[in-house]
C-alpha cells in the first residue's frame, strides 16, 4: 500500500457549504468511522466571500451523539475563529484531540446579516487502526 493521504483520512461534512446568515448547527461526525475509530480529526473550513455578519466558529464533541459541549482548549489545535469579511477567502483549519466520539460545527451568526457568508465544514478523521480506511 502506497503511503498517501488518501490512504490515512476520511471527510465527513459537518455545515454542508452554502451562503450563511443565521446560526448554523452541524451534523454530527462519527469518529467511529466504519467500525475503524479515528485517532485523529481536524476541521477545516473553507471560507469564500463574507459580506455581513460575525460568524463564530465552535467544535463540539459528545460521547453519544446528543449531549454536545463545547471542546475546551486543551483539545484543540489552532483557534477556532470568528469570522469577519477582514479574514474571509481563506482556508481556516483546527485539530481536535479529544477523547469523544461524535464531533459537530457550529456557526453562531451574530449583527443581523442580510447577505452573510460562504463557507462549509469538513471533518478529517485520520489514523484509523486499519489503513487504508474503508470508504463508503
Amino acid at each position: 500500500m502506497r503511503n498517501s493521504v488518501y490512504n490515512t483520512i476520511v471527510s465527513r461534512v459537518s455545515i454542508l457549504p452554502a451562503v450563511h446568515d443565521t446560526t448554523v448547527e452541524g451534523s454530527a461526525v462519527d469518529l467511529l468511522v466504519h467500525g475503524d475509530a479515528a485517532r485523529s480529526a481536524m476541521v477545516v473550513l473553507p471560507v469564500g466571500t463574507v459580506t455581513d455578519g460575525t460568524h463564530t466558529i465552535e467544535v463540539q464533541d459528545s460521547p453519544n451523539g446528543s449531549d454536545w459541549t463545547a471542546v475546551t482548549a486543551e483539545f484543540l489545535q489552532g483557534s477556532e475563529p470568528a469570522v469577519t469579511s477582514s479574514n474571509d477567502e481563506r482556508t481556516h483549519e483546527i485539530g481536535y484531540t479529544g477523547h469523544q466520539r461524535y464531533l459537530r460545527v457550529v456557526s453562531t451568526v451574530t449583527g443581523s446579516p442580510s447577505t452573510g457568508g460562504a463557507y462549509g465544514a469538513i471533518v478529517l478523521l485520520g489514523w484509523g487502526r486499519t489503513r487504508p480506511p474503508v470508504r463508503a
